[in-house]
């Protein structure tokens, strides 16, 4: 996987974004779903000593159950703007992403692939910058609209930009529960995304893939602030 140098401002970060948007790969289907495995990953802040906890949760496709899991924590390397997030995070998802033994499989992410004003959130850049299949599955439809999808678990509606663009879906993942909103990342097809997250999400709302990542991720940060990282000296 390639290493990651923190831009120096906002505008050499929108550069890069320009720069790798055009090598997202949107013509292969991606894995089936139940098959492989999937990884789930998360991060946890604690923003006064500028610390991010990452934490990579692979699962058996089939099963769910988990196969392996690594964490990395780090330092914050760019402040916070919104739609530029993944700069924050992608060095110490990345660093826990390479502690893995298994291959990572299909990888989703608690963000956005395309469904991101620039057409390249978390889920994309990390994609294109490690070569890994991925999407993104978040809990809000960021600036997008969408109509409601039915009340049933598998109902879907398309997540629409100002201009009509289909940037990802709304997704029912449990009956009369408020969907997700699952968007490409790189090298897989909305279709196939949407079936994954469902397979993911067989009992909750979230993919058991996010869930498992982020109680690994908020354990690991705890953890890292109580052995004194991030402490002055």
């Amino acid at each position: 996987m390639k290493s990651l140098r923190s831009p120096a401002d906002e505008a050499e970060a929108r550069a890069v974004q320009d720069e790798l948007r055009g090598r997202v790969v949107l013509d292969e289907p991606g894995p089936p779903p139940g098959a492989g495995l999937v990884t789930g990953v998360d991060v946890a802040y604690d923003d006064e000593r500028d610390v991010v906890a990452a934490a990579a949760v692979v699962l058996d496709a089939a099963t769910l159950a988990v196969v392996e899991e690594a964490t990395a924590v780090g330092r914050v390397a760019f402040p916070y703007v919104p739609g530029l997030l993944a700069f924050r995070e992608l060095p110490t998802v990345i660093a826990a992403l390479e502690s893995l033994s298994a291959d990572p499989g299909l990888v989703v992410c608690d963000g956005y692939g395309l469904a991101h004003p620039r057409r390249f959130g978390l889920a994309s850049h990390l994609g294109v910058v490690t070569g890994l299949t991925t999407i993104g599955v978040a809990k809000n439809p960021f600036t997008f609209t969408y109509a409601q999808p039915g009340q049933r678990r598998g109902s879907q509606s398309p997540l629409l930009a100002e201009d009509g663009e289909e940037v990802g879906r709304a997704l029912r993942t449990q009956d009369g529960v408020k969907p997700v909103f699952v968007s490409v990342g790189h090298r897989v097809g909305l279709d196939n995304a949407c079936a994954h997250t469902l397979r993911l999400a067989s009992a909750f709302r979230l993919p058991e893939s996010t869930r498992a990542a982020d109680t690994l991720c908020r354990r690991a940060l705890g953890e890292a602030l109580g052995a004194g990282f991030g402490t002055s000296t």
